[in-house]
């Protein structure tokens, strides 16, 4: 059972899995994206940062996201350790719950396009591909996405 609730991102179960995202990525796709994600914006209104734990409390994934521009959300920092099956599923519609319930009517993000495994599974989600945003406007190997939410 996996249970995602916000916490802070100021403690360290947030460190040690922001610590495991940054070497994954770093190992994937050359940069570690800690440059793109200021800890402290999640300090923020409209910012939210959550941790996804097991039925023994011990954290196995977490997200956050941050606003971007009126209604739209930037979706950050998502992680699921590996072999954890509904782990990324369960932060994603955590994070997207807590962003409708906070006025946005959309969430963005960016990926690698070399990030395959998370292409797959945020076209699974729903997400779009879109034009660059932000600082990626003209970054060859990024990829951004897009999910308009839908109904109440």
């Amino acid at each position: 059972m996996i249970v995602v609730a916000q916490e802070s991102i100021q403690q360290p179960d947030a460190d040690w899995l922001l610590d495991r995202l940054s070497t994954t990525l770093a190992q994937l796709t050359g940069s570690s994206g800690r440059a793109s994600f200021d800890p402290d914006a999640m300090q923020q209104p409209g910012s939210c940062f959550a941790i996804a734990r097991d039925a023994q409390r011990r954290p196995v994934g977490c997200g956050a996201f941050r606003p971007l521009q009126p209604g739209i959300a930037e979706l950050k920092r998502m992680y699921a350790l590996s072999g954890g099956q509904g782990i990324g599923v369960a932060v994603l519609q955590f994070l997207e719950q807590q962003a409708r319930a906070q006025g946005y009517q959309a969430m963005w993000l960016e990926t690698r396009k070399v990030n395959q495994r998370a292409l797959a599974f945020y076209a699974r989600q729903g997400y779009q591909p879109i034009a660059p945003f932000g600082h990626y406007v003209g970054n060859e190997m990024a990829q951004c996405l897009g999910k308009v939410f839908t109904g109440s």
